[in-house]
């Protein structure tokens, strides 16, 4: 890896030439989230580096606001029909208005007071302008949820830049706003963070890494998270991960296709089953085909009739929303929420 240009260091990390340190802020994006508020708030809250903790609540109105409050966080509301992966997330880094500003979703728990201060040091010494947190499954995890987090969150640290794009392949950009940090004044520089269905994350990690910036996985940093899908989810949501990667196949897969990657984590999942779990290869290969299909559909919806696409995504609420206005309510020539058959 070629050393990152002093302009782009300065760029990410203005702080250091001026010789005071970052402020840091914390968005904890949040729909329904009260249940989820006692576990992912108090190590944030209690971060030796003191950070703005702002959580952002997409109008649920089931008490996660008023508990956010009671346990000393600050709040933002924003309408349903105004929630977006891309959009809310600028929102909130606007918000904030810190240096540095750590992107979380309730159900990710970090293990320590101090993760906050072991994910941003990269960005706070100018190493990298993104990073993201290892995730480790929650208490009681089955084996899938748990083998995924082993996979893609390896006990090493490691930092990825542009020129490393042979090496890497698509996973070049990879990075996960359950847990990761940015440098604001690198996120301004290519214009904030967009509506998108889905993967902000390496949308605007693709677009810091081709400016020249460093993305820097941090081991230490480590909060519990991991989900449970039913194979209907699991099609589902691959079929928006399809979809919107073929959107941005300029920018997310100049690097390789998926299908490598794809490959490894497949081979990887026999492998382990075979030697301790040959139960559930059956099960493996079920849910493989579910979410191969689902991304091969949505990588192609556009030969799909348009009304079928939101019927086959996992996120019914981002067709009636203001996001699609902005991008496919145009293309497609519908307006406010409707959608065109």
């Amino acid at each position: 890896m070629t050393p990152a240009p002093a302009s782009v260091v300065s760029e990410a990390a203005p702080w250091i030439a001026e010789g005071r340190e970052p402020t840091i802020g914390v968005a904890v994006i949040t729909y329904t989230a009260k249940k989820m508020l006692p576990h992912c708030l108090p190590p944030l809250l209690a971060s030796p580096l003191k950070p703005r903790v702002l959580v952002v609540n997409s109008s649920s109105n089931d008490g996660t606001v008023e508990l956010a409050e009671e346990m000393g966080a600050e709040t933002l509301v924003v309408p349903r029909r105004s929630f977006n992966h891309g959009m809310t997330r600028e929102r909130a880094r606007q918000a904030l208005g810190t240096d540095i500003v750590v992107m979380i979703t309730p159900d990710a728990y970090a293990t320590s007071a101090d993760m906050i201060g072991h994910l941003v040091t990269p960005i706070v010494d100018g190493t990298a302008a993104v990073t993201y947190a290892r995730q480790i499954p929650h208490t009681g995890a089955g084996f899938f949820e748990s083998f995924a987090r082993e996979f893609n969150y390896p006990p090493q640290s490691h930092v990825r830049s542009y020129d490393e794009r042979s090496k890497w392949g698509s996973f070049l950009y990879f990075c996960s706003d359950s847990c990761a940090a940015w440098s604001n004044p690198a996120l301004e520089a290519i214009g904030g963070i967009g509506p998108t269905l889905t993967m902000e994350d390496a949308i605007n990690t693709a677009k810091l890494l081709r400016r020249g910036h460093r993305i820097a996985y941090v081991a230490e940093a480590v909060v519990h998270h991991s989900h449970t899908y039913t194979l209907e989810q699991e099609f589902r949501r691959m079929f928006d991960v399809g979809y919107e990667r073929r959107r941005q196949k300029e920018l997310l897969l100049d690097s390789g296709g998926d299908e490598k990657r794809g490959g490894s984590y497949v081979k990887a999942l026999m492998g382990r089953l075979l030697r301790e779990r040959p139960h559930l290869i059956p099960y493996a290969v079920v849910q493989t085909g579910a979410k191969y299909v689902g991304y091969k559909l949505g990588y192609n919806a556009t030969r799909l009739p348009r009304h079928w696409i939101p019927k086959v995504s996992g996120q019914d609420f981002y067709w009636t929303s203001e996001a699609f206005d902005l991008r496919e309510g145009r293309e497609w020539g519908s307006s406010g929420g409707r959608v065109a058959g």
